[in-house]
């Protein structure tokens, strides 16, 4: 009876040391398992912060890039000729005059690329003809942008010169006569945007 017993005892003192010996075992895996998944998530948050400083690297590199493009894309005789228009900000509007000291505003984009040795038509609508027609997303500095006026319906009825475009903004600002404030700057933008008919291409 006590061999039995003892036996029995020896029997539950086993299971439940090897209960014990597997506890102790799953716990050091759980370890190393939590170890390995924090050790996972380090990696790959030095791999993102890598891929991350990579990617700002290349946008600013792709934005140098647009930018010196754009730059070189514009001829020199365009700078030129923005200079030449920027010297006669603030001279009066007189319908019909082709200046130097006043303008119309076919009048003064026909006298600014006269100057170049580049002929356009007295008439705004007839330099709506003239050279090429471009996207307004590939306009730049020295072309040509055609408006409706108000006596124009929409037919072109003005015309200004582009001093200045961003592509990604959609922004253009054009050197022009107006009737009310003579040779001045504006944006394409309020009621220049809903006039806004096309553009044209005169230099290469």
């Amino acid at each position: 009876m006590k061999l039995r017993l003892i036996t029995s005892m020896l029997i539950a003192a086993g299971v439940a040391m090897s209960g014990m010996a597997q506890n102790i075992n799953n716990g050091n895996k759980h370890n190393r398992s939590m170890a390995a998944h924090k050790a996972a998530h380090e990696r790959l948050a030095n791999v993102n912060t890598k891929m991350d400083m990579s990617s700002v690297a290349n946008l600013i590199k792709e934005d140098v890039e647009k930018r010196e493009h754009a730059i070189a894309s514009v001829p020199a005789m365009a700078m030129d000729l923005l200079k030449e228009a920027k010297k006669h900000l603030g001279k009066p509007y007189r319908h019909g005059m082709k200046g130097p000291n006043a303008f119309d505003c076919s009048g003064f984009s026909s006298y600014v690329f006269k100057q170049f040795g580049i002929s356009l038509s007295p008439s705004s609508r007839m330099q709506s003809t003239q050279g090429t027609k471009i996207d307004r997303k590939e306009i730049r500095e020295g072309d040509l942008i055609f408006f409706t006026s108000p006596r124009s319906g929409r037919n072109v009825g003005h015309v200004g010169i582009c001093i200045s475009s961003n592509p990604e903004t959609g922004e253009i600002k054009f050197i022009h006569a107006s009737t009310r404030r003579g040779i001045t700057v504006n944006e394409v933008s309020g009621n220049y945007a809903r006039r806004f008919l096309f553009a044209r291409r005169v230099i290469d």
